[in-house]
């Protein structure tokens, strides 16, 4: 079931404008975390679709790097920009590969995204990117959709919440087309193996609503 990169690349095009008219209010968790943040040289949204959290980044950073693999989303965030008057710099990467410079990020958001990489090891890999271009003492918000989401746990019955899977979530568009896509479906135990298999360190991990959360920074821990 799992796609590459050019097909989610290619689904996200497809779907962003509608996708993006749908996103208009930033997440509850990502506003109490930058509210809670010191004032910021650079900031990071990797996977910043219509730029909805890049938007609070941008009252606390100075500059604000905003990261999509689809450039449909990334103009869907320059125009909310533009709108609201409020400062990005759009770029088009794969979140496992970032062509940030190392240590250059003080405070990110990396929200509903890292469930759409196809292999652990992109997924993992992209949180070691994290880790490089995050500053000494800057932090970050890691959030993907979990098994513990009602949604889940109904089609899964006793299995959820146990152990995760690869899925796909139907987009309709307006024109009643359906779209497949990607997503893994993180056991919370999961989660917390891929943060620990990384070069991030864990402030603090959740689950709420259906999702997991972390707060991380970029010490490293491995040997």
């Amino acid at each position: 079931m799992n796609e590459g990169r050019d097909d989610v690349r290619a689904t996200y095009d497809r779907i962003a404008t509608h996708f993006a008219a749908t996103r208009e209010h930033p997440w509850p968790e990502v506003e109490t975390f930058v509210a809670d943040a010191d004032p910021a040289g650079a900031g990071l949204d990797l996977g910043c679709g219509n730029c909805r959290h890049a938007e609070l980044l941008a009252e606390r950073a100075d500059r604000v790097l905003a990261v999509d693999l689809s450039r449909g989303l990334l103009e869907a965030g320059r125009d909310r920009a533009g709108e609201r008057g409020f400062g990005i710099d759009p770029i088009q990467a794969d979140a496992s590969a970032l062509p940030i410079a190392s240590r250059a990020v003080n405070l990110a958001t990396y929200v509903a995204t890292l469930h759409h990489l196809p292999s652990r090891a992109a997924r993992i890999a992209s949180l070691d990117e994290l880790a490089r271009a995050l500053a000494p003492g800057g932090r970050a918000l890691v959030s993907v959709w979990a098994t513990t989401h009602d949604k889940f746990a109904n089609e899964r019955g006793d299995e959820a919440g146990e152990e995760g899977f690869d899925t796909t979530v139907d987009w309709t568009l307006p024109d009643g087309t359906v779209v497949d896509r990607f997503y893994h479906i993180y056991a919370p135990a999961e989660f917390e193996a891929d943060l620990a298999e990384s070069s991030l360190a864990v402030e603090e991990v959740w689950t709420a609503k259906g999702n997991c959360y972390a707060v991380v920074t970029p010490e490293q821990k491995r040997p």
